[in-house]
This record gives structure tokens, C-alpha cells and sequence, in this order.
């Protein structure tokens, strides 16, 4: 006797917010499905971002998942799991004024990525130099979620994220470097460039829902769901 068939799932397509680089992505199966549940039920940051790049890693073709931006995370899970189950996310709310239980439900292809106007990844130095940074990815992000990242810790995640330095005509990739080299050409930044760094994380394009309801007196509120932590733990 043959062995059981194995199912053809369907391909379907998403760019990423990005790069604008389009990726083909499939549904999620049961198996997969149970190892998110499982690391949600974990409570363990270390085993979300596992799962979740385990998840992504078997569903996305032609992907590094080491070196996603958290927001492309973000993104493809969600559309993933718009793929799987459905488009619908149900879920409940303390209503901060009245204590009451709120029932909500969104639309996942109402999510929006929210992106600020001034934000930048070039961080201009001075009329010869450009700082390129790039995105923190899921590990770099889950370190700083744990609670305890001190300023060295939030330093050092800053510094990490330099991808290129370019000077006139010369491309300089940090990735070519010694720590102890870049931190030194850190040192020679002014505090207006470290300004401009920070900016560039504080202003990093996020996945955002606002959802009105009205609660039990009768007042308009708006729910505001942001970030992979809202949407998936």
C-alpha cells in the first residue's frame, strides 16, 4: 500500500514594506500552527521568536530570515495568518474607564504600516560622510523586549545597526570591521549624529490598527493595536 498523498498548498504573493521586494508565501499548516502555540503559551520571548522564525522560515521561499526588518516579521505573519484561518481577528478588551469586557474584531487587510514622514536611514555626518543604517531584526529586538536593556545594552543595539558608512566616493560596510573599529569611529560623532540615530529607531515604520467602540456609558473610544506583541501574543 502507498503512502498517504501529500497536499499541494496554494502560493500567494506580498512585498515587502521594506524593500519593495515581492516574496511568494504559503498558508501555514496545523503543524506549524501548534508550534506558535505552544511558544505563546511559553510566555518565552525566546521561544516566540523561534517559532516565529521557524514559522516564516517553512512558509516564505527565497528568505533570510536572520536579517528581516521586525516590521516585515510583522507583516508576513500577519498575512500568513490572513491565508490560514482568516481575515478576521477576534478579540477582548478592558475598557479603562468602565472596567467592562469589549469585544472587538479586525480586518487584517485593514492593517496599516505606519510610517513617519521625517523617518530616514541616512544619517548625514557632515557635507562628505553618510551613516546607511539598517532595521534591527527579531533577535536584536527580543533582547531589548526582555526588560533589560541598559544603556550600554541600547548603545550597542544602536551601533550594531550601522550597515554602511560613505565617505565622498567610498563605500565602507561595518560588516568588514572590527567592533573596537567601529565603536572608535563612533566616538568621533558629534551628539547631533547620535540624535539622528536614535530618531532613526524611534521613527522605525510599525504595523498599526485603531479600532473604535463605544463603551456602556456611551462614550467614543478608539482602541489602538501596534506591533507584533499586540497582534500575535
Amino acid at each position: 500500500m502507498s503512502g498517504l498523498p501529500k497536499l499541494d498548498l496554494p502560493l500567494f504573493e506580498l512585498v515587502l514594506p521594506s524593500t519593495g521586494k515581492k516574496i511568494q508565501y504559503r498558508p501555514f499548516t496545523v503543524k506549524e500552527e501548534k508550534i506558535l502555540l505552544i511558544a505563546q503559551e511559553s510566555k518565552d520571548i525566546d521561544q516566540i521568536v523561534l517559532a516565529i522564525k521557524q514559522i516564516i522560515g517553512n512558509c516564505v521561499t527565497n528568505i533570510d530570515v536572520e536579517r528581516l526588518a521586525t516590521f516585515d516579521f510583522e507583516y508576513i505573519l500577519l498575512h500568513i495568518r490572513g491565508k490560514s484561518i482568516n481575515n478576521l481577528i477576534d478579540l477582548k478588551i478592558r475598557d479603562p474607564d468602565t472596567q467592562e469586557s469589549i469585544s472587538l474584531s479586525i480586518n487584517i487587510d485593514e492593517v496599516t504600516l505606519k510610517k513617519d514622514p521625517e523617518h530616514t536611514n541616512r544619517i548625514q555626518v557632515n557635507a562628505n560622510a553618510v551613516i546607511l543604517m539598517r532595521y534591527p531584526t527579531l533577535n536584536e529586538v527580543s533582547i531589548l523586549a526582555k526588560g533589560k536593556a541598559t544603556s550600554e545594552v541600547l548603545f550597542n543595539a544602536m551601533i550594531s545597526c550601522i550597515d554602511q558608512i560613505v565617505v565622498d566616493d567610498s563605500v565602507y560596510k561595518t560588516e568588514d570591521f572590527t567592533e573596537k573599529e567601529l565603536l572608535d569611529f563612533v566616538d568621533q560623532l558629534t551628539p547631533n549624529v547620535l540624535a539622528d540615530i536614535q530618531k532613526f529607531f524611534e521613527t522605525i515604520p510599525v504595523l498599526r490598527m485603531e479600532i473604535p467602540y463605544k463603551n456602556k456609558n456611551g462614550d467614543q473610544k478608539t482602541f489602538v493595536m501596534e506591533g507584533m506583541e499586540t497582534f500575535f501574543m
